[in-house]
């Protein structure tokens, strides 16, 4: 059957889901710098399909209304941006780390951007530094950005260095969540 046509997961058993998928201890250095013991490979849940469509489902009622198109962040905010477009036939800009030095050479792809009110899509927050960084790029390009959503916050000051950006950060789910319902 068509991943569209699953029963739509409740909240526990999408976040023991992704808990399941992408759940990883050992050690592992993030963005930030900082050493993790424990990490989710989001890339186990945005390589399936099922699961993809489910968290997408789930992210597609937190976008503000006024929301003209998503912005998906290299790499891992590319395939959720893209599966939530599906959903909510929004459009969809992919932006990279920094633009391409051939062909286009843009940081954005998919269209233009000036004067969009863009939604950034990241699966991950630690710090929110990525978030930031894409924020200051695309409102120099002439985006308005007033919102990111992610699938899991880490809750390592992502939501508080966000708000200093005068961005409001929105999460599918929080880690301490996704933990608990682990256990």
């Amino acid at each position: 059957m068509p991943a569209g046509h699953d029963p739509v997961p409740t909240r526990g058993d999408l976040g023991r889901a992704i808990y399941n998928a992408a759940q990883r201890r050992g050690s592992f250095v993030l963005r930030s710098g900082r050493v993790a013991t424990e990490y989710f490979d989001k890339y186990r849940f945005e390589a399936d399909p099922r699961l993809l469509h489910a968290i997408a489902v789930a992210l597609v009622p937190m976008v503000p209304p006024d929301t003209d198109a998503l912005a998906g962040l290299e790499l891992g905010g590319v395939p959720v941006a893209t599966a939530m477009a599906l959903i909510a036939n929004l459009p969809v800009r992919y932006v990279r780390k920094k633009a391409k030095e051939y062909g286009t050479r843009q940081l954005v792809e998919g269209g233009p951007i000036a004067g969009l009110r863009l939604l950034i899509v990241e699966d991950v927050v630690t710090s929110g530094g990525q978030v930031i960084e894409s924020t200051e790029a695309l409102r120099s390009l002439g985006a308005r950005i007033d919102h990111a959503l992610c699938v899991i916050d880490r809750e390592a000051g992502g939501v508080e260095a966000l708000e200093r950006a005068a961005v409001e950060l929105r999460s599918l789910f929080r880690l301490s969540e996704l933990q608990q319902w682990s256990e």
